[in-house]
């Protein structure tokens, strides 16, 4: 009876239900929202369609509906999204066929890519723009990531406790709700994510007089509800003052990470200081680069082998 309801049951009504079953405390609040944003446009395309009638066909359709107003990698999450509760209903036999097979991925074509980080020289240009009063304001929210590499997140849920100059680290246990109205702590992304970051002496100087009236608990930049627009904004103005590329603030780590592997750091230190996973995450996240330190190594080798006679 139960299975007889289920197949007459809307196709975006069901997933509505998997997604409540299976993800709901499963996986982290910004995975749910695609989840969440998934299930809205999939009542959007086929609000009619019912879980028995999904076919091959009109399941192509649906994605090539759905790519004709987004990106390839998108349509290609969209799809990935649904594939989970479909295959369920395959399993329990709600459906007798996988209509998700042997499907083709469209999507418009990509937007212009922006700069994914900048030279050495560049963020040269870029630090001597910065207004850095004597008050915490966004340029030395601005100062803090390119030299650290935090994530967005990190960088606003620091606290003065979180600092420790005698031994000039920081220490990564949290993160910031930005997303949220009121705000509030968080768990970091994951547990690799946990971590202490080495700072050079100068940010230790600077800090610990920026933030010694500062209670103790209280995160430092955090007044008001923030928006990554706005920080984004002022890196906006401070790369045309310098000239640079525009980049966002989350380039700024991707920059910090390239300048770290352009000075020959090793893969493992920068994936510690970045609190990636896994090594691979670091490997892939900065292929060109680690490509293009390959070469030259390369160049190096038979440079040092042609000496040998």
């Amino acid at each position: 009876m139960v299975a007889k309801k289920r197949k007459e049951q809307l196709f975006h009504e069901y997933f509505k239900e998997w997604v409540s079953l299976y993800k709901e405390g499963a996986v982290r609040s910004i995975t749910l929202q695609k989840y969440h944003i998934a299930e809205q446009r999939l009542q959007e395309l086929v609000p009619h369609l019912k879980l028995k009638e999904l076919t091959r066909t009109n399941y192509q359709q649906l994605l090539n509906d759905y790519a004709s107003t987004h990106e390839k990698q998108t349509t290609m999450d969209f799809h990935h999204h649904l594939k989970g509760a479909i295959l369920d209903a395959v399993d329990d036999g709600t459906l007798t066929q996988n209509p998700t097979r042997k499907i083709v991925i469209k999507g418009k074509a990509p937007r212009p890519k922006k700069a994914k980080f900048l030279n050495q020289f560049e963020v040269q240009a870029l630090l001597k723009e910065l207004e850095l009063t004597e008050e915490i304001n966004w340029d030395w929210f601005i100062l803090l990531i390119t030299k650290t590499g935090l994530r967005f997140s990190e960088a606003l849920a620091l606290t003065p406790n979180d600092f420790d100059f005698s031994q000039q680290k920081i220490t990564i246990n949290k993160t910031w709700n930005y997303k949220k109205s009121n705000g509030g702590f968080q768990p970091t992304k994951n547990e690799s994510s946990k971590r202490k970051v080495q700072i050079d002496w100068q940010l230790a100087m600077q800090f610990s007089q920026l933030i010694k009236m500062r209670e103790s608990e209280k995160p430092i930049f955090i007044k008001n509800r923030v928006f990554n627009s706005t920080i984004n904004n002022r890196l906006k103005v401070l790369c045309n003052r310098a000239n640079v590329p525009i980049i966002t603030i989350h380039s700024l780590r991707h920059t910090h990470a390239s300048l770290l592997l352009f000075a020959g750091v090793s893969i493992a230190s920068v994936a510690n200081r970045l609190g990636h996973s896994s090594m691979t995450t670091t490997q892939e996240t900065y292929l060109h680069i680690i490509q293009e330190l390959e070469n030259q190594d390369n160049d190096k080798i038979i440079r040092h082998l042609s000496l040998l006679m």
